[in-house]
């Protein structure tokens, strides 16, 4: 092999090299060839501290994640609407309450519940993954995952209201309701996302 042919195989293996470890990267960043990403870690717990990934708990079903704080007042304000619709949509989704204060203990947790009579299962989401994969930036706050995972809407539960500490009389927008009848068609909602008035969970890190 004389010295121009040694170069041109050096040059090649050079840029092979380079496009394995430009490959290696991607798939590191969880982009594969098809515009898929890789899941990311979840690191929720049930109130019994047993590690729960409610996007797989119950396939075949839409998961619903509402975001809320035992010490946020619309928050609490909102448990009616809550109970409603995820009484109503039961057979279609599965709810789960999600906690994102790191400070919320299990106990006090439980007794948020018992207190505005949810029945559903609850999740601390101490390092944020739900927060992160969902969107979310206040409680309350929901998002939508369909059957198949897809995150279909982030956003408020409707618009009761206007500001912090000023609401409607009655919403006048449904959001998550009317992503959920979407849903439930098997349809994409044609609202994605609409902006949430609440706690801010930044406050929490």
């Amino acid at each position: 092999m004389n010295r121009q042919s040694r170069l041109v195989h050096a040059a090649l293996l050079r840029l092979i090299l380079n496009l394995m470890a430009a490959l290696v990267i991607a798939a590191c960043l969880g982009v594969l060839a098809d515009g898929a990403t890789l899941a990311p870690a979840i690191d929720s717990v049930d109130l019994s501290g047993r590690a729960v990934d409610p996007l797989h708990a119950y396939p075949g079903k839409a998961v619903v994640l509402i975001f809320i704080r035992t010490d946020c007042p619309i928050s609490n304000r909102y448990a009616p609407a809550i109970r409603q619709l995820s009484a109503q949509y039961a057979d279609a989704a599965t709810f789960w309450l999600v906690y994102p204060d790191k400070e919320e203990s299990a106990a006090a947790i439980q007794q948020h519940l018992n207190d505005y009579g949810y029945k559903l299962a609850a999740l601390r989401d101490p390092q944020h993954s739900l927060v992160k994969l969902s969107q979310v930036e206040v409680t309350p706050e929901a998002a939508v995952f369909d059957s198949s995972g897809q995150l279909v809407y982030h956003g408020r539960i409707d618009d009761w209201y206007q500001s912090f500490g000023h609401s409607r009389s009655a919403p006048t927008t449904h959001e998550l309701d009317d992503a959920l009848r979407a849903v439930v068609k098997g349809k994409k909602p044609s609202v994605t996302t609409a902006p949430a008035v609440g706690c801010y969970i930044s406050d929490l890190e």
